[in-house]
């Protein structure tokens, strides 16, 4: 009787294992912890294959249209989106005296990019106009600050752009603190090449500010000529020894019709380098190339496409055409659009 009884009890053990088979392991997701927190789930995402649209509202203004290649017209983001763009890129500047590229011009470009599905990229400059390698100007209202003002103005314009997107229930996949500071920004205070510690103080006050709104936005660090591994090695280590923080390195690469194969090669070495030097990924935030020339950009893209792509563990996350849209705008000759405004085959690098 008592060895039935005993085969009895074992049986019923067996059952109920089989029916609850994680009932009793110590990785039950029920029971842990770490399962209550959000994930961030960018890491496995798809590749980016995106564009810079910031002009595209003032474009519209101007009476600019644009069309697919076969003529017929259509919202810009919508034609990107249709050659295969998942990604939207925004730039933002503090108090632009036109108004576009404000935060509120911003809003209406982001609300168009998020109603599509587009993910999006936000643009820092911080400044009132263009911030690139040979001009990183203050602000007019930041330009007599001390420098500890200066450092709770950026970490408060941040903030304050952020949080006007995410009470519109937009979420940024990835935030630049910055544009093209290879040599810092916010002349001459972040100045990286004179004092790379402040660069990195007013980089962090960036950092923590959008972490602060979105914990698993990817933050970035935007340098140009992506193919100038020098000038990576010495921003980056400059940084890092300053307690400098980012997600991912973002590069610029413009290279011409005669040496594009090479500026993918040097460009490439140095996305790998980057990565194995810093442990971070990598994106190419703006790329172009003569309008003039759409077969050989289509081949450039294509191979730069392919090379990002390339890149194993996600650590290369995507390629973004600066502002292909334009077409007879502002001197702009590196868009992806001919002078009747058609999509050219430049862009079908991205289907």
């Amino acid at each position: 009787m008592k060895s039935v009884n005993l085969k009895t009890v074992l049986l019923l053990i067996c059952f109920a294992w089989m029916i609850f088979p994680t009932g009793c392991k110590d990785n039950d997701p029920v029971k842990n912890p770490q399962d209550t927190i959000p994930k961030d789930t960018t890491k496995t995402a798809a590749f980016a294959k995106g564009a810079d649209v910031s002009w595209v509202t003032q474009m519209e203004a101007g009476g600019k249209k644009f069309y697919n290649a076969t003529g017929t017209q259509m919202e810009c983001m919508a034609l990107l989106k249709s050659l295969g763009m998942n990604s939207i890129r925004l730039r933002v500047w503090v108090n632009p005296t036109d108004g576009w590229c404000n935060e509120q011009d911003l809003l209406v470009k982001a609300i168009r990019a998020n109603n599509l599905g587009m993910r999006i990229m936000i643009d820092f400059h911080y400044s009132d106009s263009w911030a690139d390698p040979g001009k990183q100007n203050k602000p007019a209202a930041w330009k007599n600050l001390s420098f500890t003002d200066l450092k709770t103005a950026v970490s408060n314009h941040t903030a304050e752009v952020l949080n006007l997107l995410k009470t519109n229930s937009i979420t940024p996949e990835w935030v630049q603190v910055g544009n093209e500071t290879g040599n810092g920004m916010l002349w001459e205070d972040g100045k990286a090449s004179t004092n790379m510690a402040q660069y990195a103080a007013l980089n962090n006050a960036g950092y923590d500010a959008v972490k602060s709104v979105f914990p698993y936005a990817k933050v970035i660090v935007h340098v140009q000529n992506g193919n100038d591994n020098s000038l990576f090695r010495w921003l980056f280590d400059g940084l890092k020894n300053n307690g400098g923080k980012w997600d991912v390195i973002g590069m610029s690469l413009y290279p011409d019709t005669s040496n594009w194969e090479a500026m993918n090669n040097a460009c490439l070495a140095n996305m790998n380098d980057m990565i194995t030097r810093y442990g971070k990924q990598v994106l190419i935030c703006e790329t172009g190339m003569s309008s003039n020339a759409p077969a050989t950009a289509k081949s450039f893209l294509s191979d730069l496409i392919a090379k990002v792509n390339s890149i194993p563990l996600h650590k290369g996350l995507g390629v973004f055409y600066w502002e292909p849209e334009a077409y007879l705008w502002q001197g702009y000759g590196m868009g992806g659009f001919d002078n009747t405004g058609k999509s050219t085959e430049a862009l079908d690098a991205f289907r």
